[in-house]
């Protein structure tokens, strides 16, 4: 293990400012995007929504649907930018609407609503519930513990308690498979989506969590890690969508290949790298994927076979790609890097109709290439 990772030096790069950019202008680029977002002078740019008078929750606007996704990603910015009254207003939505009190879903949250709060579906998506649980411990973390459903820290342990040990009373699925450490696409299923793997956020959970579950985070950190180097392609570094627990494309669906979900990956590589530079962390994917794009034009990126083959279907998200080849920078060197961050600082936030995903991993991007994605320790407050 190399002790150099933020976690362990509470210094977080900005690869910005390295690679020649100003500090006044990272600055107000950063809190220019949350504002495009968050605010209401861009409503041609915004994904953020008031609900009076104590709740907001965040739009796919594609869809016209609320997301998990979506709701744990905002949480997040919202922390990182110490915005609590967003933070707030997002999670008591989230309680008020996504909650599942009933059936073998009890104790997780709908992965889609209606803006009004009904339920479009019974069932969760994984890669939600892990950054709720983050993001309430950075909350917690930072601004201290409240009232419930504001008991941060305590609601992060009983959902992380719940993800891994729900189905021994035969009462639904667990999130991760028990035997393997590795996260589910959806609990009822037995393969995985390699955009879902956190192992940075393991490490934390590792040392947050109820006391009888860190054992089993530290191991899921080590089965993320091998997990993500194996299901990304030897040559281009591309991840499929779906993957089988063995890392070989699951072509259910068509979503073995590279598209939307699998951008993902590269974000997770370089948080993990940036935070705690675990000599197991697969940097070599990140080099790889940006060399592939190296010579793409993002007006033509496209769908593609993990093996590079391109397909006529057009990216749906083309500026959540380029921040995510970008936000790899943390982890990678070189002329590739500082062309995927120039790209990136040389395209605005995504307006229109498929704004809101890009938009998210443009803002992650942000704020992880200027250095405020940041770690929120217990002593910190």
């Amino acid at each position: 293990m190399n002790h150099l990772g933020a976690f362990y030096t509470n210094n977080f790069r900005n690869a910005l400012i390295e690679y020649g950019y100003n500090k006044t202008e990272v600055d107000e680029k950063v809190q220019q995007a949350w504002e495009d977002l968050f605010g209401n002078q861009s409503p041609d740019k915004k994904i953020y929504f008031d609900v009076e008078p104590d709740m907001g929750y965040m739009l796919d606007t594609g869809n016209n649907d609320v997301r998990t996704e979506g709701m744990s990603y905002g949480m997040m910015m919202a922390v990182q930018m110490n915005k609590k009254d967003v933070f707030n207003r997002l999670w008591k939505w989230t309680k008020t609407y996504m909650y599942m009190e009933y059936g073998d879903n009890a104790g997780y949250f709908a992965w889609s609503c209606r803006t009004d709060g009904e339920k479009n579906a019974y069932g969760p998506a994984p890669d939600g519930e892990e950054y709720f649980a983050l993001a309430l411990f950075f909350a917690s973390h930072r601004w201290g513990d409240g009232q419930v459903p504001f008991n941060y820290s305590e609601q992060a342990r009983d959902l992380l308690h719940m993800c891994i040990h729900k189905g021994e009373n035969n009462d639904g699925y667990p999130m991760w498979n028990r035997d393997n450490k590795l996260i589910k696409f959806i609990p009822n299923v037995e393969f995985s989506d390699p955009s879902y793997h956190l192992p940075h956020f393991y490490e934390l959970f590792a040392l947050w969590a109820n006391e009888i579950d860190r054992p089993f985070w530290k191991d899921a950190a080590n089965a993320s890690r091998e997990y993500i180097a194996k299901s990304a392609h030897p040559i281009t570094g591309l991840s499929p969508e779906y993957a089988f627990y063995n890392g070989s494309p699951n072509h259910i669906r068509g979503f073995g290949h590279f598209f939307s979900d699998s951008y993902r990956v590269a974000c997770n590589i370089a948080l993990d790298y940036e935070w705690f530079r675990d000599n197991a962390c697969p940097t070599v994917v990140n080099e790889k994927i940006q060399a592939f794009f190296s010579d793409k034009d993002p007006d033509d990126y496209r769908r593609y076979k993990i093996d590079g083959t391109p397909f006529e279907e057009k990216s749906l998200h083309p500026v959540g790609l380029i921040a995510a080849n970008a936000m790899a920078s943390l982890s990678t060197h070189g002329e590739n890097s500082k062309k995927c961050v120039d790209m990136f600082w040389n395209t605005p936030l995504r307006t229109g109709e498929r704004r809101y995903y890009d938009n998210c991993l443009y803002l992650f991007s942000l704020l992880a290439l200027s250095g405020n994605f940041k770690i929120y320790k217990p002593t910190e407050r």
